[in-house]
């Protein structure tokens, strides 16, 4: 019975996370340049990478630590455009992303610094990103009715009901309509099996500044923080160091085939944790072992997923777009919850809603920017 228990919380895991995530990460990959198919390589890659994390961890730690990929660090991909450079430069900006986090963990100082950005401005960035994903809905509703009316009224009803399935039911829906999309007009056209797609990286500046440099931020404060905080309340310390380099090392190795960021999980993270999993607190770490088989499962699947996808790009955007709402919220209160300081975090939210590219830089790091002087020039003494 109890293994029967574990079993079903670690598929659970894996099908939660990927289901209501995978879409956010299609749009955010193509988004900075990639074509389909390297597209779906990022997402092989993203599913392979977290796998073999989980592995690693729950084997020398005996935790239920449970990786993800950075969801909103592919909401910020697929806010912005392509950088100088195109896709290659997309791809070193992920691979300095990753040896930031791996840094993250060696070196106490960096840390402290990341630390030392306030919590509101790095959530208004991200608010202030979400915003135009989450238009994507209400856009695909006027422009496509019957596709996105049942995938909506899905949602709405099991964020009522049971909100950590809304997502996936919501994904599930759209790929009941894609499968109709195609059926009735002539079937898919693209690659059914798995495939990793390298590209060699070039580094440019304005990447470096506009897409590694936010990406680690939103990864750290929305994701690894969280994440750290999530298992502390079930009474596990997560082994801080070593989970930033094999996250950081994942990161480094997923990025030239297209993955952008692995992470601490924070929201399935809880799913593995809680004592539905296991009355025995030493023993959830298995759940995340079998999370992590899924997830290679997944891997194998999501080729295939891309292709569909393709048959109808705006139920991708609607679906992408509903499953960020939850997250949009919790940034904006999360930015606003200081009374007496609320004009720093204002702007940078407008900052970022803009959508501004100055000097080939977008609009996320002007607004982490925007933020932090505002924070500096207008904070109490």
């Amino acid at each position: 019975m109890e293994r029967r228990r574990v079993a079903l919380a670690g598929v659970t895991t894996a099908l939660v996370g990927f289901a209501s995530s995978s879409a956010v990460v299609l749009a955010g990959l193509q988004a900075a340049g990639a074509s389909p198919a390297q597209a779906a390589s990022g997402l092989v890659a993203l599913c392979l990478t977290q796998a073999l994390g989980m592995l690693w961890l729950v084997q020398r730690t005996k935790l239920p630590v449970v990786l993800a990929w950075s969801t909103p660090g592919a909401a910020l991909l697929a806010a912005g455009t392509v950088p100088d450079g195109g896709w290659p430069a997309a791809v070193g900006a992920f691979a300095i992303a990753g040896v930031l986090i791996v840094l993250t963990g060696l070196w106490p100082a960096l840390a402290r610094a990341v630390a030392a950005i306030p919590a509101t401005i790095a959530q208004a960035m991200l608010a202030g990103v979400l915003v135009a994903l989450c238009l994507a809905p209400v856009r695909a509703l006027v422009d496509q009715p019957f596709d996105i009316l049942p995938i909506v009224l899905v949602w709405l009803v099991l964020i009522r009901f049971a909100p950590t399935w809304a997502s996936p039911a919501a994904f599930a829906v759209g790929l009941i309509v894609l499968g109709v999309e195609a059926a009735l007009h002539g079937g898919v056209n693209g690659p059914l099996l798995p495939a990793l797609e390298p590209v060699v990286p070039s580094f440019t500046w304005q990447a470096a500044v506009g897409i590694a440099l936010p990406l680690y931020v939103v990864t750290m404060a929305s994701q690894n923080v969280p994440g750290s905080a999530v298992l502390a309340s079930y009474g596990y310390r997560v082994p801080w160091r070593e989970s930033m380099v094999v996250t950081g090392v994942g990161t480094l190795a997923g990025a030239p085939f297209g993955g952008h960021a692995i992470n601490l999980a924070a929201i399935t993270a809880a799913l593995a944790a809680s004592p539905d999993t296991h009355p025995d607190p030493s023993q959830r770490w298995r759940a995340v072992r079998v999370s992590a088989l899924v997830y290679l499962v997944l891997a194998a699947l999501s080729t295939a997923l891309t292709t569909l996808v393709g048959v109808a790009p705006g139920v991708l955007a609607a679906v992408a777009g509903l499953a960020l709402l939850p997250t949009l919220a919790s940034s904006l209160r999360a930015a606003m919850a200081e009374e007496g300081g609320r004009i720093p975090p204002v702007i940078t939210f407008v900052v970022a809603a803009s959508g501004i590219s100055v000097l080939g830089v977008g609009a996320a790091f002007w607004a982490l920017l925007a933020g932090l002087v505002a924070h500096v020039l207008l904070r109490r003494r």
